[in-house]
């Protein structure tokens, strides 16, 4: 399990749709948003992990098939409950190899991310073949080591200064409201800004199932 940030997710997703096009491989994604909080449950989280890989598969499991139906008439139709997506992820993973992203784990409010961490390790147990990349900032390391005790290795990663004001640079010379800007402002931007996000980091996590490395 990888955790970086926003743009790794989407560049690690890329890559990992392009290296694996045309085999037997599950790639899907989720990015939490601190604003939609409250409706991103770990339930909500993994359901639509599973809907992607369900919906990239030529022939549904006949187990799957059998469980939203169940949903689909029970109190007039409801959603899987997230035991049952956990066995549905279960079911997939074991039988192809799978990569989710998951960005911003932080943003995941605080007992939706004790569940969705409890799920995750439950598909990991039925699933070796499975990796993880998320992203977050490090406070999230002590949660994840809490609740995947043993499983965890971790490096923290922080962009280099003079890599920020080359970013700076150019997103201010594409900027078009040149009279909102002068030559003080500028300077100002470019001093503290670079200094702020040199200061911040993210942690990469190497999650282990119990007897395979995920990388």
């Amino acid at each position: 399990m990888l955790i970086g940030r926003d743009d790794d997710s989407s560049l690690v997703a890329d890559r990992l749709c392009d290296q694996t096009s045309g085999q037997n491989t599950a790639v899907s994604c989720f990015y939490l948003d601190f604003a939609a909080r409250k409706e991103q449950s770990a339930t909500n989280v993994l359901g639509s992990l599973l809907k992607q890989m369900v919906g990239g598969i030529a022939r549904i499991p006949e187990e799957i098939l059998r469980a939203f139906q169940q949903q689909k008439t029970t109190l007039g139709g409801r959603r899987p409950q997230l035991g049952n997506i956990v066995k549905m992820l279960q079911l997939i993973t074991s039988s192809r190899q799978t990569f989710m992203c998951i960005d911003a784990l932080d943003e995941c409010s605080g007992v939706q991310q004790v569940r969705l961490l409890g799920s995750l390790k439950q598909v990991l147990e039925k699933s070796p073949g499975t990796r993880i990349f998320a992203t977050g900032r490090p406070h999230i390391l002590a949660e994840i080591e809490k609740r995947l005790a043993g499983h965890v290795t971790s490096v923290s990663v922080s962009p280099p200064e003079e890599d920020v004001i080359t970013y700076l640079h150019a997103r201010l010379g594409e900027d078009q409201t040149l009279d909102a800007m002068d030559e003080i402002l500028e300077a100002e931007i470019l001093e503290k800004i670079p200094k702020n996000i040199s200061g911040m980091c993210v942690v990469a996590i190497v999650l282990k199932t119990l007897s395979h490395i995920i990388c």
